[in-house]
């Protein structure tokens, strides 16, 4: 895996712009803040985004991957600001879970989630090579 960093760019903070991989492709739907039995333990934000990537983490390990794997990262967030709010809580939920492995990532305000309690919803994309 390398990381794409066009000459002259200003380093992005906790996602790369792009990255360039080769290997088994493993496409994860988008993870709310539930656990194994479809129930959310909590309203928080932070402890809904935890969840998801701990989701993600368990769903790319049957896969044989790793969080370093993740190619890919596209979060769907109910509520913008209460997402900036928390940029250090999850800045430190997301190193907990993932390390210090930034894949290339995007994040999208809309206006509801499938899931009514879900305040967050993310999906992945990993290369095991």
């Amino acid at each position: 895996m390398r990381i794409l960093q066009p000459p002259g760019w200003a380093k992005p903070r906790g996602y790369s712009n792009g990255i360039v991989s080769s290997g088994q492709l493993v496409f994860i739907s988008g993870q709310v803040g539930w656990d194994a039995q479809c129930t959310f333990q909590t309203s928080d934000f932070v402890g809904q985004t935890r969840q998801a990537l701990l989701n993600i983490v368990g769903i790319l390990a049957e896969a044989g991957g790793k969080p370093e794997h993740i190619t890919r990262l596209t979060w769907y967030v109910v509520d913008k600001q209460e997402y900036l709010d928390c940029s250090k809580a999850l800045g430190d939920v997301y190193r907990e879970i993932m390390g210090k492995h930034y894949p290339a990532m995007t994040a999208v305000e809309v206006t509801a989630l499938v899931e009514d309690a879900a305040k967050v919803e993310i999906e992945a994309t990993a290369v095991i090579p």
